[in-house]
């Protein structure tokens, strides 16, 4: 328990303003705009899960571009330092500056990369049938839902101008298109070669690029090791 001299000390408290998202009171839209920018820091929480638990070449690639991205967003923020639109309306930001828009820079680079790799990099490695095609038109006009809606959020809720939001887009998506040409140009024909590195080795780290499907193509290996395993099993207990 704290002492009392201490609950009774002056101090100055600020709140972790990455998830601090605020919207204006008895408003359901606004609520829901605020939920859905951050659909990023879900998007980020969900790439670290797939190293961790996959380690697959690209994925790493991919969030390394991502992170790439904030990067660039950092420094065109301090290097043009224009203010947010109602400047002092939200308590606790990030950074004081918005142009460009962070959340709008980093869901479009999301949206665009992913729209090039299912379009392009998976036409490459996969004959698709129709049920798969619909399948990528289905993941990318949800994708491009998600973009538009969190666009709009930060707008919505005050966080950055039309133009803001704007330039955000624009810068996210030139880095995605800039982002893919580097990684399937330069990095993919490496992977082979990281992957066999001792370090990748001992990290499990691997590369499936040239796998079509990568979800039936470990469901299948993964079946036909549990029969093995369960054929062997059998033999022993007899």
């Amino acid at each position: 328990m704290a002492a009392v001299d201490e609950c009774l000390a002056p101090a100055r408290w600020r709140s972790v303003s990455l998830t601090h998202v605020e919207y204006p009171a008895d408003d359901l839209t606004g609520q829901l705009l605020a939920y859905l920018s951050l659909i990023p820091v879900f998007i980020l929480v969900g790439f670290v899960t797939l190293i961790v638990f996959k380690r697959e070449l690209h994925t790493i690639t991919f969030f390394g571009g991502l992170l790439l991205n904030e990067g660039v967003n950092w420094v065109l923020k301090n290097i043009i330092q224009e203010t947010r639109p109602c400047e002092g309306a939200h308590a606790t930001v990030t950074t004081e500056y918005g142009m460009p828009s962070s959340h709008a820079q980093f869901i479009w680079f999301f949206f665009l990369y992913s729209f090039l790799f299912l379009y392009l990099r998976m036409h490459q490695t996969n004959n698709a049938r129709c049920l798969e095609l619909l399948w990528r038109h289905i993941l990318s006009i949800s994708l491009l839902t998600v973009a538009l809606f969190v666009s709009y959020s930060r707008v919505y809720l005050l966080y950055h101008s039309w133009r803001q939001v704007t330039y955000g887009g624009v810068a996210g998506s030139i880095m995605a298109v800039v982002w893919f040409i580097f990684t399937q140009e330069v990095l993919t024909p490496l992977f082979p070669k990281i992957a066999a590195w001792p370090i990748s080795e001992f990290f499990l780290i691997r590369d499936t690029s040239l796998i079509p499907n990568i979800l039936w193509f470990e469901y299948t290996v993964t079946r036909a090791e549990a029969r093995n395993r369960q054929r062997k099993l059998g033999t022993k207990l007899q």
